[in-house]
């Protein structure tokens, strides 16, 4: 049992788990008979990187919510993992969407295009996240960290309006299912601070 719970524990189980939705991603790139398969991988690659993303947003409520249940606090410890596994397929994703559009990407029509520019706006915001993301960089920013980090709330808005406005906003259905409950739970969670100061309000 103890063996068990120290696999199941060790970080290299996790990035299994959250690489597991690339191996059909590698086996259509191998298995490809046109340049066509880098369009067909843009859905999956983008909404993967949403929704480890939105895992990740929402654990910090979950944990609020549910706070002598042992799953959100698990997930707690590997947040960062699930936060540059976001990065990682949204990298994929921006690579293929390159590829396939190539030198169009850049162009006015394009980068104009809400759908495009929210994009990259989310993608620029990654960046800084995923490349801080590290023990060594978490000890040296220091409180900093924390306040770089809630950067990620501009990246989900822009990543929920990229993936709405898709196909003349026929996105919108699937995006709100999937931003949904992290609203919900955001929400709650402020709520539930707002409760706090009060209290402590009082007590002053």
């Amino acid at each position: 049992m103890t063996t068990i719970k120290r696999i199941l524990n060790h970080p290299y189980f996790f990035w299994a788990l959250l690489s597991i939705p690339a191996f059909p991603m590698i086996g259509a790139l191998i298995n490809a008979e046109d340049a066509r398969v880098y369009h067909k991988l843009l859905h999956p690659t983008g909404e993967f990187a949403a929704r480890f993303m939105i895992i990740a947003m929402m654990i910090t409520p979950i944990v609020m919510l549910l706070p002598t249940w042992r799953g959100p606090r698990w997930l707690m410890r590997r947040r960062r993992y699930l936060g540059v596994a976001a990065f990682t397929y949204a990298l994929v994703h921006t690579v293929f969407y390159l590829i396939d559009t190539g030198s169009i990407a850049f162009s006015t029509s394009e980068l104009t295009k809400t759908a495009i520019w929210t994009g990259w706006l989310a993608m620029l915001i990654f960046l800084p996240l995923a490349v801080t993301s590290t023990d060594g960089w978490v000890s040296r920013l220091g409180p900093r960290w924390k306040v770089l980090q809630q950067a990620v709330y501009v990246a989900a808005i822009a990543t929920l309006l990229h993936w709405a406005s898709l196909h003349n906003w026929g996105g919108m259905v699937p995006a709100l299912v999937h931003f949904l409950p992290l609203v919900l739970l955001t929400s709650y969670r402020i709520y539930r601070n707002f409760q706090s100061r009060d209290r402590d309000a009082v007590i002053v």
